[in-house]
């Protein structure tokens, strides 16, 4: 049934395809920006990724004012006041973030402290909390194809004193534009290709099913669907070179401006709660928990799951596929896709085999149920399902 109201914000400018890191010094001197704060992480600095950066940046007379290369897989509220202090005392006007989906979003709220004059981010939280501040340009280069922060109007980043992931919603933290370079997911691990790549794929499969989808959300994710099903594997087993970097990458781009605008569900009101908890990898959790979640909404969901049997593998597939078995169907091969990938790179399966702790069950089960993502899973889950999809899970 299609939405009587809904509303849709278009992702940002891409940059993308050979040499696209080149082009950015040009765009910030378009939004009028010419002292980035450059952040990112120690380890793109070991591979020489971030050096690419900054000799564009340097080469293109735009160079990095300051630098920040600490931030962690999980980033926190205090992490984002400290680079924010860095970015004024720096006399900063513009931040280029070059990471996955922990940098941009860290980057993301170093521009919402900037623009509003905050101390701390939590004055900023929630939904379109706050009113649009000052404008802080911002251009996101994202080294994984997974998160889709780079075309998302949300960043979430956690509050380490109460084991907590917050969510901020807003469309001011859309980037003025992403730069996606094949050159920036050359080096990324088999495993972590695997991982993020399962992230865009939830986030493709619950912005297509959860209740806020619209007609063009759903274009976007059918769009994400067809080229994960196409391009994941062999980007993980290494095959496809920069051809299936780029398919993943835009892949990833899509499904981040779908759910961005529909939303998620139970896949991520349980995996935040997963990494608030225990710290499970985000893509680690999302990839082990999508089968269990759509078997849970398959009563609900079964016509729209069944529709992504086209995109995911095809006209002959769909065609010979009885209405009525194409919703399981499609939860057979996300099966079968993470089988393929345990065997290719070893990406988890079961919980058991990642940071989560089963004693923790109930305290996870908890945070879930509070999630935002749960508002618009299409089936309600109680504390006592969580429980027992992270058993199923484990």
């Amino acid at each position: 049934m299609q939405q009587a109201y809904f509303e849709f914000q278009t992702p940002p400018r891409l940059l993308a395809g050979a040499l696209a890191l080149e082009h950015i010094p040009h765009e910030l001197r378009l939004l009028g920006a010419h002292r980035p704060l450059l952040i990112s992480d120690a380890g793109l600095v070991r591979t020489g990724l971030l050096a690419l950066c900054e000799r564009a940046l340097r080469e293109g007379e735009t160079p990095a004012q300051a630098v920040w290369t600490d931030v962690p897989p999980d980033s926190s509220i205090s992490l984002i006041s400290r680079i924010a202090g860095t970015y004024r005392e720096s006399g900063c006007d513009s931040v280029v973030a070059v990471g996955g989906g922990s940098v941009l979003d860290t980057a993301k709220g170093v521009c919402m402290v900037i623009a509003h004059g905050a101390r701390d981010l939590s004055e900023l939280m929630g939904c379109e909390a706050m009113p649009r501040g000052a404008h802080v340009p911002f251009i996101a280069v994202p080294t994984t194809a997974g998160t889709g922060s780079e075309a998302t109007a949300v960043a979430v980043v956690r509050d380490d004193a109460r084991a907590l992931k917050m969510e901020f919603i807003s469309g001011s933290l859309l980037p003025d534009a992403a730069v996606l370079d094949p050159r920036m997911t050359r080096t990324l691990p088999p495993r972590i290709t695997a991982a993020t790549g399962m992230d865009a794929l939830c986030h493709a499969v619950e912005a297509y099913s959860c209740l806020q989808h619209n007609p063009i959300s759903d274009a976007y994710a059918r769009g994400a669907i067809e080229m994960i099903a196409r391009s994941l594997i062999p980007a993980a087993q290494g095959r496809g070179g920069d051809e299936t970097r780029m398919e993943m990458a835009c892949a990833a781009t899509m499904a981040g401006a779908a759910f961005s605008n529909a939303m998620v569900g139970l896949v991520h009101a349980v995996g935040h709660a997963l990494g608030g908890v225990c710290r499970v990898p985000h893509g680690e959790a999302m990839a082990i928990l999508l089968p269990h979640c759509m078997r849970f909404n398959l009563k609900v969901c079964a016509a729209r799951y069944g529709d992504m049997l086209l995109p995911m593998a095809g006209p002959e597939v769909y065609a010979r596929t009885p209405a009525s078995e194409r919703a399981a169907a499609v939860i057979d091969r996300i099966e079968a896709m993470l089988t393929e990938l345990n065997a290719a790179c070893g990406l988890p399966t079961r919980l058991r085999d990642t940071r989560a702790e089963e004693s923790a069950f109930e305290q996870i089960a908890q945070a879930a149920v509070n999630d935002g993502a749960m508002i618009v899973n299409p089936r309600e889950a109680t504390r006592e399902d969580v429980t027992a999809l992270l058993r199923a899970a484990w």
